[in-house]
């Protein structure tokens, strides 16, 4: 056990032994402040189809906190007072608290993320609430696109360890990156978050926005990858997409979200989907403190509710089946040792390229080697396109003493040639 799981074990303890104080008889907490017949609490379809109140009955999500690294978690008065405990923004552009919604387009979307999670609801029991309405959040805020002023890949791997350093039990990624691979700056980033023993849960990408098959981070091993269903429990055609690293599914259509101004609004996508199960490992770990990163991952899917047509698990778009919120706290399962969404300090390994060090310059004794001796000098000056003496005397003249007497030769015979032919021409013929 980690030394932040023994932590929370003895705070939970203590609560839990304040309470029976308090109560004078039962543990059980007070019953959440919920009135199913508001309309806002009544469009939650998901509270009673994934079991969420149900689990209610066991915990609410006191003591864990959720890290959410989106474009920002707005001051919503009620949804969110107390709610957000600390924040920081990477992006270069929002607020130091990551409070500060930001891009133009996406500013909503990291405050629907988190009240999804765990917003507060209202006093009275009515308005929007979330899967772990006691849990803790932290606000990162990142932006999206070209036009955000610190390169994307490096704003995540600074908001991962930003959230590991200041405490969160579980991280929430609501977006994809349209591509199998991933920087290799995350790959330090999340295997720090899982050192710590943290639950990173990520959203599967949706079709409706161009993204057929899953992209990382939903590709990185470690990671609870979620997609999404319909109110059916149906494969979403729009607002899910699929890949062989699903590992649950969970509602990700006529979902609501509350916006940075208060305004609760219709949306959806796998970006609902992942918060839902967030929220959901969030009350695992409140009412398991001892369970590491691991086992919450294990006991969400081991409990998930197969769905027809299902030939094997992980299945490319339900994964291990349906979530189920209730089975998931409740359930007697053996404890795992290992993460059972795959091992990302092994990929690394088998994947990525050891670093090599310099090979050392090889140094050898230089070894002395004699002059050789000097060239004897020439005992004449002289041009060597001019002859010799030696040449003249051996080779010029014995040349020209033969050459000449039979050149003599050749001249005498020519014309005595010559002479015998005249004499034939003259003689007349008879």
């Amino acid at each position: 056990m980690t030394a932040r799981r023994m932590l929370r074990s003895g705070v939970v303890l203590a609560t839990i032994m304040a309470s029976v104080l308090l109560l004078g008889a039962s543990a059980t907490p007070p019953p959440v402040p919920d009135d199913p017949a508001d309309p806002v609490r009544a469009s939650e379809y998901w509270l009673d189809g994934a079991r969420i109140r149900d689990a209610w009955q066991t915990t609410r999500g006191d003591g864990v906190t959720i890290a959410v690294i989106d474009t920002g978690i707005g001051k919503v008065p009620g949804v969110f007072d107390g709610a957000v405990t600390d924040g920081t923004d990477v992006s270069g552009t929002g607020s130091p608290d990551g409070r500060t919604p930001v891009g133009a387009i996406d500013g909503n979307h990291g405050s629907w993320v988190a009240s999804l999670a765990a917003g507060r609801g209202a006093a009275d029991g009515k308005g929007m609430i979330g899967v772990a309405p006691e849990a803790d959040l932290l606000s990162i805020s990142v932006g999206f696109g070209a036009a955000a002023a610190v390169p994307f890949t490096e704003q995540v791997a600074k908001a991962m360890r930003w959230a590991v350093d200041n405490g969160a039990d579980i991280i929430n990624l609501s977006f994809t990156t349209n591509t199998l691979d991933w920087d290799k700056s995350w790959d330090d980033a999340f295997l720090y978050a899982f050192e710590h023993d943290v639950v990173v849960v990520v959203a599967a990408g949706n079709r409706g926005s161009g993204t057929d098959i899953i992209g990382a981070p939903a590709t990185i091993p470690g990671v609870l990858t979620v997609g999404g269903v319909d109110q059916t429990g149906t494969a979403s055609l729009e607002a899910s997409t699929q890949g062989i690293t699903i590992g649950i599914a969970a509602p990700s259509e006529g979902l609501l979200g509350v916006s940075a101004d208060g305004t609760v609004v219709s949306w959806r996508g796998t970006s609902g989907a992942a918060p839902i199960v967030a929220g959901i490992a969030a009350l695992i770990r409140s009412a398991h403190p001892d369970l590491d990163a691991a086992n919450v991952i294990n006991r969400i899917i081991r409990t998930a509710i197969p769905v027809e047509g299902m030939s094997k698990t992980p299945d490319p778009l339900y994964g291990y089946g349906l979530i189920d919120a209730e089975a998931a706290l409740n359930a007697d399962l053996p404890s795992v040792a290992e993460n059972p969404m795959g091992d990302l300090a092994e990929w690394i390994r088998l994947y990525r390229r050891a670093e090599t060090a310099p090979q050392p310059v090889p140094t050898a004794t230089p070894v002395t080697v004699p002059p050789l001796p000097d060239a004897d000098a020439p005992t004449e000056a002289g041009s060597p396109l001019l002859p010799s003496a030696e040449s003249l005397r051996y080779g010029t003249l014995p040349l020209i003493a033969l050459t000449v007497p039979g050149i003599l030769i050749a001249l005498g015979v020519t014309a005595a040639a010559r002479r015998i032919r005249s004499a034939r021409i003259r003689t007349p013929h008879s």
